[in-house]
């Protein structure tokens, strides 16, 4: 585990991409690959899918409860993210990872973690996870089975402003083939860590 105490500052994993690009699958491979990191919940209001846990995969709040928490300056970033849907990242979150001596790792919309790396610039590692192409994110959204065809469009409208941002972040994760993007992943996250530990990641 990394010693925070020890750092000047604490380090941050964000880890981001159009809907539908592989970015959880990735985020999953992480966590079990690299004790040091740990998932950090962001908060929502939208309503728990299927198998969704609250506290786990989101923190589900009414859209209410998300506005006080903005009054109350409670998020390190947060964004609607689609009409009417607001995300956020809570700094009680990052803390509590932080004071359990591990780095958090964030998986955010693209806009999102653009704020993020504005309010944490010297600390953080960022991946954008990125489609070969917009006509295979669309294959996969499809095969998903979630979306209805004006939120498929919508998603696919919105991802493709998106993939304009990838120059911002600091790797670009090409998932062509999930072995080869979890392997980009890989040594861009343990090279980080060997950094904040000061030594080589066996």
């Amino acid at each position: 585990m990394i010693d925070m105490d020890q750092q000047r500052f604490h380090p941050l994993v964000i880890v981001t991409a159009p809907s539908g690009s592989g970015k959880t699958t990735i985020v999953h491979h992480l966590l079990k690959r690299f004790p040091e990191l740990d998932f950090s919940v962001s908060a929502c209001t939208r309503p728990p899918r299927q198998n969704e846990v609250d506290g786990r995969d989101y923190y589900f709040l009414t859209p209410e409860a998300f506005q006080q928490k903005i009054q109350e300056g409670a998020f390190a970033e947060y964004e609607m993210v689609y009409e009417g849907k607001y995300y956020g990242t809570l700094i009680s979150e990052l803390e509590r990872i932080w004071r359990n001596h591990q780095i958090p790792l964030v998986d955010i919309d693209v806009r999102g973690a653009l704020h993020l790396l504005d309010k944490y610039p010297d600390q953080s590692l960022s991946l954008f996870v990125q489609p070969p192409s917009l006509d295979v994110l669309r294959e996969r959204l499809i095969k998903r089975g979630s979306e209805t065809s004006i939120s498929l469009e919508e998603r696919l409208q919105k991802a493709a402003e998106e993939l304009k941002y990838a120059p911002h972040f600091h790797h670009i994760i090409y998932n062509d083939s999930l072995e080869h993007a979890l392997a980009q992943a890989e040594v861009a996250v343990g090279a980080f860590i060997a950094r904040m530990l000061n030594k080589e990641i066996p």
